[in-house]
């Protein structure tokens, strides 16, 4: 995977920046985009130091004038992209009756709007190539359901039907495009809960442990490495035996 470039949306810090970091310790180049632009050139010069090529950018994956202006710069930087992880997210929690408009159109838009659109641009270039590695990052949430969450559980499983979709389409030209599933991974949201409400948490997870950062970003390699490359249109769950 020596020069292969990938952009990563959501990378400058937790998952983002572990899938970068997994992936740049293979020889591969990273992209990283976030809203934050100094989060973003932060995390590229700490992945530069592992002997790679990185680019920090800015954009908003729900906008479409930033999503092309990112593919573009990317292969003005790199020449090419054969990775795309959809990594960028956002949760606006509330039960239902509750929720307001703008907080379910602002989890839609970014979650799953910002993987069609980035999906989109990166399918231009990987179809030409005959190339190409999509992995979107999906959620426990999207198969289990989650009180409060109805407009992030709905982003989720949307990207999980928009997965095999894009699968299907781009299949013929050497694409894959896969999900990656993680339930309850320890972040810096999860380390600041109090112990008790940690401790309700992991009795819903049979190998009583959150995940880490790590091991979703250990799943996206393999999807995004050549040796995934008869597999397309699946899931895999990071969740410790929570859901199966």
């Amino acid at each position: 995977m020596k020069g292969h470039t990938a952009i990563i949306t959501g990378a400058g810090r937790g998952i983002g920046k572990a899938i970068g970091e997994t992936l740049a310790r293979h020889g591969v180049n990273i992209v990283v985009v976030d809203v934050d632009l100094d989060m973003a050139k932060e995390a590229a010069s700490d992945l530069e130091k592992l002997g790679i090529r990185s680019i920090g950018l800015k954009a908003d994956v729900s906008r479409s004038s930033d999503v092309s202006g990112l593919f573009e710069h990317a292969v003005k930087e790199f020449g090419k992209v054969e990775i795309l992880v959809n990594n960028a997210g956002i949760t606006r929690d509330g039960l239902l009756m509750r929720m307001k408009e703008e907080d379910w159109d602002a989890v839609i838009d970014i979650n799953l709007k910002g993987t069609f659109l980035c999906s989109k641009e990166a399918v231009k270039i990987m179809a030409k190539q005959r190339y190409g590695r999509i992995i979107n990052i999906a959620s426990v949430v999207a198969f289990m359901g989650n009180a409060g969450q109805a407009n992030y559980s709905a982003s989720k499983a949307g990207i999980v039907g928009l997965t095999k979709t894009i699968a299907k389409e781009y299949a013929g030209r050497a694409l894959t495009v896969n999900a990656v599933a993680p339930g309850f991974i320890s972040t810096a949201m999860t380390d600041a809960l109090p112990e008790n409400v940690k401790q309700e948490m992991m009795k819903a997870i049979p190998m009583s442990r959150f995940g880490t950062a790590g091991d979703v970003a250990n799943a996206v390699f393999f999807f995004a490495s050549p040796e995934s490359g008869y597999v397309t249109g699946q899931v895999i769950h990071v969740n410790g035996g929570m859901y199966m």
